[in-house]
C-alpha cells in the first residue's frame, strides 16, 4: 500500500522523510500544487524579500534527495477529490492514487479582505514563491508604500522596506501592533521601533477601499476616513485554514481540519498537520492551529512515527515561535493568549527585554526579545512541567535561565 501526503511544504516533506528515517518501506506520494521544489516560507518576508537569499537557498531539500529516498514527488499538481471508501485521491488531471494512509498538510491562504478594490494590480498578498517574487520587484520601484495588517508578516515587510531607505503606512483595525499573538508590552515595544524607522503606523485604521487608475493601485482610503497614497499595498491580515477537501470527504472541520490528540481526524486513517489542522493543545487546554516551522516539523515527526511503528501517542510538542524585523528578533515560548499577568525582565527602552506571561499563577508564555538566552530557558522550563511563581518572578535580580539550571538540578 502506500501514503499519500497532500501538501509539500514544511509539514509534508518533514513527514515523507520522517517516514523513511523510521524504516517505512511502502510507496509515498507527496502532491505539491507549485510548480516549484518545496521550499522555505519564512524567508519570504525577510532575506529574498531584500534579495539576500537566492532562490535556490530556500528549498527544503535537494532534488536529488527525493529520488534517492524513493519519495515521488508530484509538482503543479492539485487535489481535487478524496474518496474515502475507495481509499483514493483524484487529481486535477483525473489521474487516481491509491493510498492506505492520507495525510493532509494542505496549509493556509491568505484570508481576503473582501473591500472594493482588492483585484487591482500593486495589491498583493505575501503567502507564497511566486508572491514574494512579485512583491520585491515591485518593491524597486515603489514609492509609497501601504501595508495593511500589522501581524508578524506586515512588520517583516516594513522592516524589510525600511531597510532600504523606504517610508512605509502600516495599518492596523485592532488598538495595537500583532494583538493576537504577543502581550501588551511587547507589541509597544515594536510599535515604538518600528516608528523610529521610519514607518507611520495608524492603529484603529482598516483598509476600506482601494483606489486605483489604469487597473492599478493608486491609494487607499481607510475606514476613519483618510486616504493615503500608494503604488504599492501589501496586504497581511491573517489567513484561512485550507480545509474544503476534508469538508467535501466528509470530514470534521471548524476553523481548521479537525484532529484527535494524536492527529488522527474523523477517519483514523485519515490524519491532518501544520497549518491546517486545529488539534487539542497540551499547553493551552484548548483546541488551537497553529501557524510555525516548530509546529509543522514536530507534527510531521510525530505522524511519520505513529505511521511508521503504528503506536499511537498524543501530541505534546511545546509550540514557540520568532520574528526577525531586521535586528529586532522576537521569540515567543509557549502561547500568550488568554493571560492574566505579565512579568517583565529587562528594559523594553534598552532594545533586549523578556516578558514572563501567566494564566491563573501559571506561566504559560515567555516572550524574549533580543534575548535568546532567555528564549532557550524558557523553552525548557515550559517543556519540563515545572511551576514558576509570579511572585518568584517579579523578586529583584530574578534571571530565568539561573531559576531554569537550578530547577533542573533539583529535578536529577
Amino acid at each position: 500500500m502506500s501514503t499519500v501526503i497532500v501538501g509539500a511544504g514544511q509539514a509534508g516533506v518533514h513527514l515523507a522523510a520522517t517516514l523513511r528515517q523510521e524504516g517505512y518501506q511502502e510507496r509515498i506520494v507527496l502532491i505539491g500544487d507549485e510548480p516549484e521544489p518545496p521550499y522555505q516560507r519564512p524567508p519570504l518576508s525577510k532575506a529574498f524579500l531584500l534579495g539576500s537569499a537566492p532562490e535556490h537557498t530556500l528549498h527544503l531539500r535537494a532534488e536529488s534527495f527525493y529520488r534517492d529516498s524513493a519519495i515521488e514527488l508530484l509538482r503543479g499538481e492539485r487535489v481535487t477529490w478524496i474518496d474515502r471508501p475507495g481509499r483514493r485521491v483524484r487529481l486535477a488531471g483525473g489521474t487516481h492514487l491509491a493510498w492506505d494512509r492520507l495525510v493532509l498538510a494542505t496549509g493556509a491562504r491568505p484570508r481576503p479582505l473582501g473591500v472594493p478594490g482588492e483585484d487591482l494590480g500593486g495589491v498583493l498578498p505575501l503567502r507564497n514563491l511566486a508572491d514574494a517574487r512579485a512583491l520585491r520587484e515591485h518593491m524597486a520601484s515603489a514609492r509609497s508604500v501601504v501595508i495593511v495588517g500589522g501581524g508578524f508578516v506586515g512588520l517583516e515587510v516594513a522592516a524589510a522596506f525600511a531597510s532600504e531607505g523606504g517610508e512605509a503606512v502600516l495599518l492596523e483595525a485592532g488598538d495595537r501592533l500583532m494583538g493576537r499573538a504577543v502581550t501588551e508590552p511587547v507589541s509597544r515595544f515594536f510599535a515604538r521601533a518600528h516608528a523610529d524607522r521610519g514607518t507611520r503606523i495608524r492603529l484603529g485604521a482598516g483598509a476600506a477601499e482601494f483606489l486605483g487608475r489604469r487597473g492599478h493601485v493608486t491609494a487607499v482610503r481607510t475606514t476613519d476616513g483618510r486616504t493615503h497614497p500608494a503604488d504599492l499595498v501589501v496586504t497581511g491580515v491573517g489567513v484561512l485554514a485550507n480545509s474544503e477537501l476534508a469538508e467535501w470527504a466528509g470530514l470534521a472541520a471548524d476553523g481548521g481540519i479537525l484532529v484527535d490528540a494524536a492527529l488522527r481526524t474523523t477517519d483514523p486513517r485519515v490524519h491532518a498537520i501544520g497549518d491546517c489542522a486545529r488539534f487539542p493543545s497540551a499547553h493551552h487546554r484548548a483546541r488551537v492551529r497553529l501557524e510555525s516551522v516548530q509546529n509543522a516539523v514536530d507534527q510531521a515527526v510525530h505522524t511519520g512515527r505513529l505511521i511508521a511503528t503504528g503506536e499511537v501517542r498524543s501530541y505534546r510538542e511545546l509550540p514557540w515561535f520568532w520574528s526577525d524585523q531586521k535586528g529586532l528578533k522576537l521569540q515567543i515560548a509557549g502561547l500568550p493568549t488568554g493571560h492574566d499577568h505579565v512579568q517583565l525582565l529587562g528594559e523594553p527602552g534598552s532594545g533586549r527585554f523578556s516578558t514572563l506571561v501567566f494564566r491563573g499563577g501559571r506561566l504559560v508564555a515567555v516572550e524574549s526579545v533580543n534575548r535568546p538566552a532567555d528564549h532557550m530557558a524558557a523553552r525548557r522550563l515550559l517543556a519540563s512541567g515545572r511551576e514558576l511563581a509570579p511572585d518568584r518572578a517579579a523578586a529583584p535580580g530574578f534571571d530565568l535561565k539561573a531559576f531554569t539550571a537550578d530547577t533542573a538540578e533539583l529535578a536529577v
